[in-house]
């Protein structure tokens, strides 16, 4: 069968070689990934690492590939949001299966174990701030794997219904979906020291978090909602604005993803910690030794 060709447009190659927004050749990416949000995080996560192979940096995207402990291991940021989930997800994985010289699918699937380390909002008494969540499902708010054909296949659309219909949810808010997290990946990172639970990944910090400013919100009770939400005898037990995505395209794509969150602060108590990069490295040391 003849391999199908991806043209200049669909699959953009910058002329040093690399793909076009993380500035990244094939060979500068290892099979283990950590994402961070932070461009700042990954010399934080790199400052681990026991050799330095190379350093990118483009835009919000910063990449540094070296080893710790005998592993190879690439750390990249990838900003704030699902749509730059969607940049970085499929460009990884283009880097992995995609011969850019022939721009032709590779002969053999390389499948990339990706570990997002990030900062979250608390949701439930048990997830005070300063404790680790793995987030075993995502609930997205942001649509973005409603634009992939497939979508239901890797979706928990049973979670789907009754996460709708216990909020009583708005169409005009566009469809949540339910991403789900590589299960092997969860025991491995998450151990016995991880609370494990639902993520709602939002498409912004305030009003789609429930954060009421200047302007007000369509739900009021969005948030109490949410906290009340169990399915499976499991709660949604943070905020954050990328696991969805992440999980729902490494599903697509035939990789390894999950996210987990340090609480940096907790909506329910209202309490919030600004210093939470102090503290945030015991979670980074902790994926380092996973991962």
């Amino acid at each position: 069968m003849e391999k199908k060709t991806f043209a200049p447009s669909e699959l953009i190659i910058n002329e040093d070689g690399s793909c076009f927004h993380l500035h990244l050749r094939p060979e500068q990416l290892a099979d283990r990934v950590i994402l961070v949000g932070d461009p700042a995080r990954v010399n934080t996560v790199a400052h681990h690492f026991d050799t330095k192979e190379c350093e990118v940096s483009s835009r919000e995207f910063h990449t540094i590939t070296g080893t710790y402990k005998g592993k190879r291991i690439t750390c990249q940021s990838h900003g704030i949001g699902c749509d730059n989930i969607d940049i970085v997800a499929n460009e990884l994985d283009t880097l992995a299966n995609i011969d850019y010289t022939t721009r032709t699918e590779r002969d053999e699937h390389r499948t990339l174990t990706m570990v997002r380390i990030g900062t979250c909002g608390g949701l439930q008494p048990f997830t005070p701030t300063g404790s680790f969540v793995a987030s075993v499902k995502s609930i997205g708010f942001d649509g973005l794997l409603n634009y992939y054909a497939g979508r239901n296949n890797v979706c928990d659309l049973k979670l789907e219904e009754a996460f709708k219909q216990h909020m009583n949810w708005d169409p005009i808010k566009g469809a949540p979906y339910v991403s789900v997290a590589d299960k092997e990946l969860i025991e491995q990172i998450a151990k016995d020291d991880m609370v494990r639970g639902y993520t709602i990944s939002c498409g912004g910090f305030y009003g789609p978090q429930g954060r009421v400013l200047r302007a007000p919100i369509a739900d009021p009770q969005q948030n109490e909602k949410i906290e009340s939400f169990e399915y499976d005898g499991m709660h949604i037990c943070n905020f954050e604005m990328e696991s969805s995505a992440l999980a729902g395209l490494a599903s697509l794509l035939g990789h390894r993803a999950m996210t987990c969150c340090m609480v940096i602060a907790n909506r329910y108590a209202k309490e919030m910690n600004t210093e939470y990069k102090n503290s945030i490295d015991t979670l980074i040391e902790k994926v380092l030794n996973r991962i």
